[in-house]
Order: structure tokens, then C-alpha cells, then sequence
């Protein structure tokens, strides 16, 4: 089979490979799409914390079945997605069933060679039916599923007032599963373009540039409440420190991002408001299941994410032109 393996930071090739054979348990996927993310990006760039090259990345996939375990409910030609945190199920976190947070996690494309590549064996329960999404949708349910988590984990409702802050893939991701709530979202970023495209394609309710005046803007925008929940996908220490003062008394702080090093806050202003405050890693099998529900009613503009496509066999020059921020990639999909 072909595969896009990253040899080295900086260095992406197409190789041919032996086909693998499925173990006990194991399903056989096609892979069909391939969607590309941030992930992938810090791998080609050395970045990852957690990896050793070389490595087949890719770990938001959608494929058909090629070959399943007797007895299984899956059958050849299904068309599937792929839950990609391989879990050990016996670890604490495990037998609580937040499979998401496992001690021993494996993560395809990560930990493990990933789905950037024309075959993966994956185990049974980590292979799911695409319902009513298409090949495309179902290679996007995977982000989305972290921004559904990260909406779950702050306890999100018609009645809460949202900020969003980043509206980078995760961000968005937030933004459309709280709106899915009925929440009223605001959403927050330095970037023009991308404030104007939560609020064109998304439904954003409200925008705030993350300048000096953020804070006196929310402010306004609330009627000094500020905001039920506050979800900071942004990736950066700095603005992570920032979002615990736009947080509501009584309202609930998640964290989707995730940075080396620490994260400080003021204690007595996080005890004056009773602050809740909530780490949010990958996502469960019901956030999945959720973001299949958004799709098939119509609440995921899958159109729109979709900026960027392109071939297996391209990926090399791909990766290089979507990295460059003027590119305006939202979501790029490798069709395998």
C-alpha cells in the first residue's frame, strides 16, 4: 500500500509498504479521507511532545470496511469513521469509563501510525458507522468531538452566555456545538477573518477582538456579568492567563488548550467568584455520536469548513503551502 510518512521534521514522503494484516478483534479500514490538523502540522514541524519518527500521521479518518471480524456488526463496504484514542481499559480512568483521559492512551497517528496511508487495522469498537454523513463529514467528526467534549465539560445550556475564545478548527468546533445548546456565543480572536467567518457561517452572536480592549468590551456586551462559560482553544499560555477574568461569578472555566509549562491565576479573585475550573482532553464515544446527530440535522456547515483538499500523493507540497497562514485553511482533507 501507499503511505505519507513524516521520516523527520520538515521531511514528508509517499513510501510503499506491506498491506497490514488485522489482528484478534481488528477491523480492516480503507482509509477514504483524511482530514489534516494541528497535530499534523506540529509533527512535520518537530514540534509533538510525544513522538518518535518516522510516523504515518493522520488520525481524523473515514474509510469503508475492507474485512471485519467474524460475527462482527460490521460489514464489508460499510462506510465508517474512526475513533482514534486506543484506550487499555484497565487503567483507573479507564474503569471509570473516561476512556478519554487513559493512562496508557494511544493515540492513531500519534503514538502509533496513523491513517495518512491506503490501510489501517483498527480494533472493532474503535470503528463506527458513518449514519447519515457522507465520506467528507465523517473525516471532520473527530475535531468536532473535542469541541463538543470541551461544551460538555462546561455543562453548556440555552441559558448560558458563551465565550469562545480562538476560533481556530477546536474553537470552532466549540462555537457550533454550544450554538447546537442554544447558547448565546461570543467569540473572541485577533483575527478579522476568521471573527468574520464564526459570525457569517457559525451564527456567532457577538465578536470581541482580543485587543487592549477586550476585557471593557465584554464588559459592555454582559452588562458587567461577563460570561457563564469561557472555552479557551487557543494554544497560548498568555491569553489562557486572561480568559480567568472574563470568567462570571460562579461560572465555569474550560480549558481545551493545552501548553507546556504552567498556568497562573489570581487566587483571590478565582475564590471571590467560586470559579470552576475544567481541563477538557479529547473526546468520548458520545461526543462523537453527537456531532453525527448536528450533522444529520443540518447544524454543521460542512462546506464551509472544508477549505482545502487534495491527494495522498500531493501531500508532501501540500503540508508546505497549508502552513503558510495566508493559505486561509480552516480544514484540509486528504482523499486517499
Amino acid at each position: 500500500m501507499k503511505a505519507l510518512i513524516c521520516e523527520e521534521p520538515g521531511r514528508l514522503a509517499v513510501i510503499s509498504r506491506p498491506d497490514p494484516v488485522p489482528g484478534a478483534g481488528e477491523v480492516l479500514v480503507r482509509i477514504r479521507r483524511v482530514g489534516v490538523c494541528g497535530t499534523d502540522f506540529h509533527i512535520f514541524q518537530g514540534k509533538h511532545p510525544f513522538l518518535a519518527y518516522p510516523r504515518v500521521m493522520g488520525h481524523e479518518l473515514s474509510g469503508t470496511v475492507e474485512s471485519a471480524p467474524e460475527g462482527s456488526r460490521l460489514k464489508a463496504g460499510e462506510n465508517v469513521y474512526i475513533v482514534p484514542y486506543l484506550s487499555c481499559g484497565v487503567c483507573v480512568s479507564c474503569r471509570r469509563g473516561v476512556t478519554n483521559a487513559c493512562q496508557n492512551i494511544q493515540v492513531v497517528g500519534v503514538h502509533r501510525d496513523g491513517g495518512m496511508a491506503e490501510y489501517l487495522c483498527v480494533p472493532e469498537q474503535n470503528v463506527i458507522p458513518v449514519g447519515g454523513a457522507s465520506l467528507d463529514e465523517a473525516a471532520m467528526i473527530e475535531f468536532l468531538a473535542i469541541g463538543a467534549h470541551g461544551v460538555k465539560r462546561g455543562g453548556v445550556t440555552a441559558q448560558d452566555r458563551v465565550l469562545v475564545v480562538g476560533s481556530g478548527p477546536i474553537g470552532i468546533a466549540a462555537i457550533i456545538a454550544a450554538k447546537a445548546r442554544g447558547a448565546d456565543v461570543t467569540v473572541m480572536d485577533m483575527r478579522e477573518d476568521r471573527l468574520a467567518f464564526t459570525r457569517d457561517r457559525l451564527g456567532a452572536d457577538h465578536l470581541l477582538r482580543a485587543d487592549a480592549e477586550a476585557e471593557a468590551e465584554a464588559k459592555r456586551l454582559t452588562g458587567g456579568d461577563f460570561y457563564d462559560v469561557v472555552i479557551d482553544a487557543t494554544g497560548n499560555s498568555a491569553a489562557m492567563h486572561r480568559g480567568f477574568g472574563l470568567v462570571a461569578h460562579a461560572g465555569r472555566y474550560v480549558l481545551v488548550s493545552v501548553v507546556p509549562g504552567e498556568i497562573t491565576f489570581s487566587d483571590p479573585e478565582f475564590h471571590k467568584r467560586e470559579t470552576t475550573l475544567l481541563a477538557s482532553r479529547n473526546a468520548q464515544p458520545d461526543d462523537f455520536a453527537e456531532v453525527v446527530r448536528f450533522m444529520e440535522a443540518g447544524k454543521v456547515p460542512s462546506l464551509a469548513l472544508n477549505t482545502h483538499r487534495g491527494a495522498l500523493a500531493d501531500g508532501p507540497e501540500l503540508f508546505k503551502e497549508w502552513l503558510r497562514p495566508e493559505t486561509g485553511v480552516i480544514k484540509a482533507i486528504l482523499e486517499v
